[in-house]
């Protein structure tokens, strides 16, 4: 997709209604510091359109982004970061799951996790919690820039078996600094909402 317009268009927070939207939407998790603002920011080749951060947690809300009028890119809160009340983290969780749950018009999910570590308890549930809702994962390997080219094989399988993620998951290495896995991101984002150049 050629990125025309992008508008951050609706912001929930804890309290607000899912919005009913029309168009179709693909949905970006993952936690706190896993990079999710700067992934956002090299799809839509933007410096400062998602608010990266040097203090994780920064996403506290669900963010829909409309892209060209022609479909949403959906950013929900990061989670599991510690600096966060237990009572706000289930609050954020409540959100995620609501959002996965009611909304009609999401096609994808894709869940970011950093190739450098092993995947989180977090990390974990998230997987499970979105294979709950009926959806398959794509699996976003994010900071791939900071690792040499042959740690990654190795890497790449630690967060499969990490995440006993089911056969046939399409996992994609990513760099917000080289932006290596950027096209096919986009690839899997226009295949799952149906557009045609």
């Amino acid at each position: 997709m050629v990125i025309k317009e992008v508008n951050l268009e609706t912001v929930c927070g804890v309290t607000s209604k899912i919005p009913e939207n029309t168009l179709p939407e693909v949905a970006f998790a993952g936690k706190s510091n896993v990079g999710k603002s700067s992934l956002i920011n090299a799809l839509m080749n933007r410096k400062s359109l998602a608010r990266t951060s040097a203090q994780p947690g920064k996403t506290q809300t669900i963010n829909f982004y409309n892209i060209n009028d022609a479909m949403y890119l959906v950013d929900l809160p990061g989670y599991g970061y510690a600096k966060v009340a237990e009572s706000e983290k289930a609050k954020w969780g409540k959100m995620i799951e609501n959002y996965l749950h009611t909304s009609k018009q999401l096609r994808r999910v894709f869940l970011l996790i950093d190739i450098r570590h092993d995947p989180s308890a977090n990390d974990k549930l998230m997987y499970d919690w979105i294979i709950h809702q009926g959806f398959d994962p794509v699996i976003v390997a994010t900071k791939l820039d900071k690792l040499k080219r042959s740690q990654v094989p190795k890497c790449i399988k630690a967060v499969k078996e990490g995440l006993k993620v089911k056969p046939g998951t399409v996992i994609v290495p990513f760099s917000a600094v080289t932006k290596q896995g950027r096209e096919e991101i986009w690839q899997i984002m226009d295949e799952a909402v149906g557009y045609e150049e």
